[in-house]
């Protein structure tokens, strides 16, 4: 098999380059209506999914995957085709409402499945869709994301358009679903997957895994891993951190990864109370046995390589950033990618909270230091809407990290902090936008929150670095 080339860029402390995408269209933040301009092509404005209930068999050896979907949308508009977007693998069956079997059509990386009679508008619908094929990750502008095969097993990176590498899905960042995964393959393999493990079953040389997503999540943060692991868990009653939270780890990496993630439950305890509570039952690290270029994180859930575990700033930078994204980017998920530094600015910022926490660095000599790196790169860049090229480009982290920074000393800490816990609160599993941030800064307190966030966000030339 071959080995793990995660190529998409979370934390690099480096800008990345590609070639651009054509973008085109509008992003609605309340019913996500179209597709997102930074990702043409991807998802619908005719309908909503729900729920997805996915049955996947997968042959580890040869890489073979038998898939079941079943989505439970409404429509929201009139349409007579159902477009989903399924890149790499082939529909061999498809019904609605369980019963009637309805044509389909496949062409680039989409499923068009033609209705017996037109939709209106708020009608319910169930499709259930059958599939099969070799799952690979899907090349584009940041990489190859999606179903990746490792040396022993699989992981799954879908940021930002890897879902439809392995099921059937309307990919918008918007359009928000529960979940509930059953996979089923070889013995001796564990399968880990976002939510709470609701059955393990063995039957001949086969195990099977459920696993239940209640809280809305949007299609690209779906994951499944699957590697030769054993479950740990961390020691969070010592640091009075309120979430279970567990390691999937080969047994040749338990102590290195109990040693790396020692701390983790304490950055879970000083995030729950700077940005309120944990927005979902358990957190789970899995830490495959293949080095990964970079860490990932789904819901629920991150993925780190083994070179990740070290006590280094940087690996524990990395740790915390991935921890930190369970607020920002997963309960809380950018509308349109435009948004991005809603996750990646507030992520970093994170870090910088950890530095002051575990007596590193103070966030104050983090911003300076960030600050004085930008100053000397070009000032070419919109960090809020950076283009489809730039979105993962290391300017959208740290001048939106230097962004947050200044609304916390143009407010004071108090009205900082309690402005993220209203945020996280007010939007938990939902869907955000700049515009909304905007709103809570300036609706809580007496700073004109759009007249200082536009010169970081939507300027080209850096900011004077804010000072207390």
């Amino acid at each position: 098999m071959e080995r793990a080339r995660i190529a998409v860029c979370h934390i690099t402390e480096g800008s990345m380059s590609s070639s651009p995408s054509a973008a085109r269209g509008s992003v609605s933040a309340a019913t996500g209506a179209s597709p997102d301009p930074y990702l043409p092509g991807a998802g619908t404005n005719a309908f909503r999914v729900g729920r997805y209930e996915l049955d996947l068999d997968y042959r580890v050896a040869s890489n073979r995957l038998s898939g079941k979907a079943v989505l439970h949308g409404v429509t929201c508009a009139p349409t007579s085709a159902i477009v989903l977007d399924l890149v790499g693998l082939r529909a061999t069956k498809v019904l609605l409402d369980g019963r009637k079997p309805l044509r389909f059509a496949q062409r680039a990386g989409q499923l068009v499945v033609t209705a017996p009679a037109p939709f209106e508008p708020d009608q319910a619908f169930t499709l259930e869709v059958r599939y099969e094929g070799n799952p690979r990750p899907r090349r584009g502008p940041w990489g190859e994301v999606g179903w990746e095969e490792l040396t022993d097993g699989v992981l799954v990176a879908g940021q930002p358009n890897g879902a439809p590498s392995w099921f059937p899905c309307n990919d918008h960042s918007g359009d928000k679903a529960s979940y509930r995964f059953t996979v089923t393959t070889e013995a001796n393999y564990r399968v880990v997957c976002n939510g709470v493990l609701q059955s393990h079953t063995s039957r001949s040389s086969r195990e099977t895994w459920v696993y239940e997503q209640l809280e809305p999540m949007a299609a690209y943060l779906a994951t499944v891993q699957i590697g030769r692991y054993v479950p740990l868990d961390l020691d969070a009653g010592r640091h009075g951190a309120p979430v279970p939270q567990s390691v999937a780890v080969s047994p040749a990496l338990a102590d290195r990864a109990r040693t790396g993630l020692a701390r983790q439950p304490a950055m879970m305890r000083t995030f729950s109370n700077c940005f309120g509570p944990y927005p979902f039952p358990a957190y789970t690290v899995v830490v495959t046995e293949d080095e990964l270029e970079i860490p990932l994180e789904a819901q629920s859930m991150a993925i780190l390589g083994p070179n990740h575990l070290g006590l280094d700033w940087e690996s524990q930078r990395l740790i915390a950033h991935e921890l930190s994204h369970q607020w920002f980017g997963n309960s809380l998920t950018a509308a349109a990618w435009q948004d991005i530094w809603l996750h990646e600015g507030f992520a970093c910022y994170a870090e910088w909270i950890w530095s002051e926490e575990a007596r590193v660095m103070p966030v104050a000599e983090r911003a300076a230091a960030a600050w004085h790196r930008l100053a000397e790169e070009d000032q070419d860049i919109l960090v809020g809407d950076p283009g489809p090229e730039r979105m993962f480009d290391d300017r959208v982290y740290k001048r939106g990290a230097l962004a947050m920074h200044a609304v916390r000393l143009a407010v004071g800490d108090l009205a900082f902090f309690a402005v993220l816990q209203e945020w996280t609160a007010t939007h938990r599993h939902g869907s955000v936008t700049t515009q909304d941030f905007i709103v809570a800064v300036s609706g809580a307190t007496a700073v004109d929150a759009e007249a200082l966030l536009h010169p970081w966000l939507y300027e080209e030339p850096l900011p004077p670095l804010p000072l207390a």
